[in-house]
């Protein structure tokens, strides 16, 4: 699918640079803009209203309990452990060290060794120690020492994080599952469960379009946050024999989280489409940026910098055993500040492990010589695109066609088999050097492919200047803002795609009719809210934190401790209301009943007090006048 346009693009506004088909700024019309809080609905907590513990006790029997899972890996479950431990002092050691060790591994290189210094000082030093760390073995301390001594390598304190990590799964992993701390979590947990509806968001104008659809910028009514709906229509699908096409790319999106691939944030359908949610990119694609603002291609800096991103999500995506196979500059985009992120999984495909696969797809111009070839591989095709995009981005045309040149697909299939590249003045001899290694037409020779994979890659001179664990923290500035060449120092605000009006339309289906046997195929497809992402989005929007501090902790310990169910009372009608007014009893004094009057003075009512065991009110509206005294 072409996401060349997938970007946030709704309302055309003046760009005194760029033509205005090519540069559209976004308006406060958006609700909310760019705060965390803004573009919520007006009914944002009824929207995310916690369930009472009682609805969770299924979900606590069924639930996997698994340490990593649920007090690593997914966020709210990480800040709730993290507040359980906070309530007790040992615990909270182990967690002050992990933190410690996070900062050693984004630490400058010139910091480094300090850095390890300091942690090992402050935690397993007998005199500066507070608390000793829980069951740590001396010779893993020891191993740490030597290491940090010989080369301050990002994995130093590996042993120790295992050892802590170790400990907490173990008994104070099952104190925590006992405590309100995760009574909460499952509250959030089941909330994450409810379906996705249309409803879920507001649907704004069209982004651009796929072979199956449509792409939308969408927004979640109660958090706000914006992201980008593609939309799969169900006839379409059908029709091109698309089905395992697009569950493929929904369970490769599901499984990847990576800063550098765009990610799936929820699913759903509608009567005529499947839609996946997944990350807005803002600044357009780099195809567009080589070759639309100004002379083709970029300075040798900013190419590096988005060449160590792509790498950096390769390596997360060939992590999950995911070979990509159409890397090329359409299909990485840019967000607001600048960082990239690989779209369009539509093509990618999990490698079976110890396993090859064969396929002869991907891009004319793009697809590695064993690809053509139809041979056997395994990542090496996603190195050979890698060499491609740099060439590319620093020349300002493919390595084996230029940008429009008219040629046969037989011809460029030839160049890439046999034919060498060309490299410029533009090429320093690192960045030639880079490109060279891989774009190798032997994939056992090629730069990646030797056994090291993306550590190899990272290691090569021209990334001399990145510090890969500080870019992997999203801690570097990115060379290039998409917005701040128009308004410097300010928040982005314009983003890179064509004007609506441009955007083809597709032609109505015809000839396929949807049947009860698609459901099982529909089924499979839509499965909600995707865990991580749907639970940084919570974090990220402020949601999480508003609603957990709405309640003081005593009032949030009484409500996850209370397990008895609440008694509903039932409505009152209005003549529940006229009759509390005019008799005593409904507000809680006992009624008086009226007497016949011959027992009473001339002009009054006789008046007898309703004994302390006066039967209930409905037994009294059928008892009449109560007889004479």
């Amino acid at each position: 699918m072409d996401m060349s346009r997938n970007s946030l693009s709704i309302f055309r506004g003046a760009c005194p640079q760029f033509p205005d088909s090519l540069c559209l700024r976004q308006s406060s019309t958006f609700p909310g803009g760019f705060g965390k809080k803004s573009g919520r609905s007006k009914k944002w907590r009824e929207m995310l209203k916690l369930p009472s513990v009682n609805l969770c006790s299924e979900l606590r029997q069924t639930i996997e309990k698994d340490y990593n899972s649920l007090c690593d890996k997914q966020p709210i479950g990480r800040l709730l452990f993290r507040q359980f431990c906070d309530t007790k002092h040992d615990l909270k050691r182990c967690i002050e060290f992990l933190d410690a060790v996070a900062e050693y591994e984004v630490a400058a290189d010139e910091d480094r060794r300090d850095c390890g210094l300091l942690v090992l000082d402050t935690f397993f030093s007998n005199e500066n120690s507070v608390a000793p760390l829980p069951a740590m073995p001396p010779h893993v301390v020891i191993e740490c020492a030597l290491q940090l001594s010989e080369d301050p390598a990002k994995e130093v304190f590996a042993g120790c994080t295992s050892v802590v990590h170790s400990y907490l799964s173990g008994k104070p992993f099952e104190e925590y599952q006992e405590s309100p701390y995760f009574s909460r979590f499952l509250q959030w947990k089941w909330l994450e469960r409810r379906p996705v509806t249309k409803k879920t968001f507001r649907h704004y104008r069209v982004l651009g379009k796929g072979g199956f659809g449509e792409v939308c910028a969408c927004q979640v009514r109660a958090t706000g946050k914006m992201y980008a709906c593609k939309k799969l229509e169900k006839k379409r699908i059908k029709k091109r024999k698309g089905e395992a096409m697009a569950l493929n790319e929904r369970r490769i999106l599901e499984k990847v989280h990576s800063r550098f691939v765009v990610s799936l944030c929820y699913t759903y359908e509608t009567k005529d489409a499947l839609c996946l949610v997944l990350t807005i990119m803002n600044g357009g694609d780099l195809k567009f940026h080589i070759y639309n603002l100004g002379n083709p291609g970029f300075d040798e800096q900013r190419a590096v910098f988005y060449a160590a991103e792509v790498c950096c999500g390769l390596e997360d995506l060939q992590r999950e055993r995911i070979v990509y196979r159409d890397l090329k500059p359409e299909n990485i985009l840019l967000d607001d500040h600048g960082h990239i992120r690989i779209s369009d999984l539509g093509l990618a495909i999990e490698i079976p492990k110890g396993g090859t696969i064969r396929g002869r797809v991907g891009t004319v111009g793009y697809m590695a010589p064993e690809v053509l070839n139809n041979e056997n591989y395994t990542f090496s095709p996603d190195w050979w695109g890698l060499g491609c995009l740099i060439y590319e981005m620093i020349q300002g045309h493919s390595p084996f066609r230029k940008f429009k040149e008219k040629i046969r697909r037989e011809e460029v299939e030839r160049r890439v088999n046999t034919a060498t590249e060309e490299y410029s003045e533009k090429f320093s001899e690192d960045a030639k050097s880079i490109c060279r290694m891989l774009l190798t037409k032997n994939p056992k020779q090629r730069l990646g492919c030797k056994g090291d994979g993306a550590a190899g890659v990272k290691q090569h001179p021209v990334f001399k200047d990145i510090n890969f664990r500080r870019l992997e923290a999203n801690m570097l500035e990115p060379p290039f803002c998409p917005d701040r060449i128009l308004v410097p120092g300010a928040q982005p605000q314009a983003v890179y795609c064509k004007d609506v009006l441009d955007i083809e339309r597709f032609s109505t289906v015809k000839g396929v009719c949807l049947d009860t046997a698609d459901n099982t195929f529909y089924g499979q497809f839509v499965t909600g809210c995707v865990s991580i992402p749907w639970q940084n989005e919570m974090i990220e929007s402020e949601c999480f934190k508003d609603i957990n501090e709405s309640k003081s902790e005593e009032s949030m310990a009484l409500d996850l401790e209370d397990k008895t169910e609440s008694v509903l009372r039932p409505k009152r009608g209005f003549i529940y209301r006229l009759l509390k007014i005019g008799c005593p009893a409904f507000n809680g004094t006992p009624p008086l009943i009226v007497s016949p009057a011959s027992s009473a003075p001339s002009g009054l009512s006789a008046q007898v007090s309703l004994p302390s065991t006066a039967p209930p009110l409905s037994t009294i509206s059928r008892l009449g006048p109560a007889p004479a005294p």
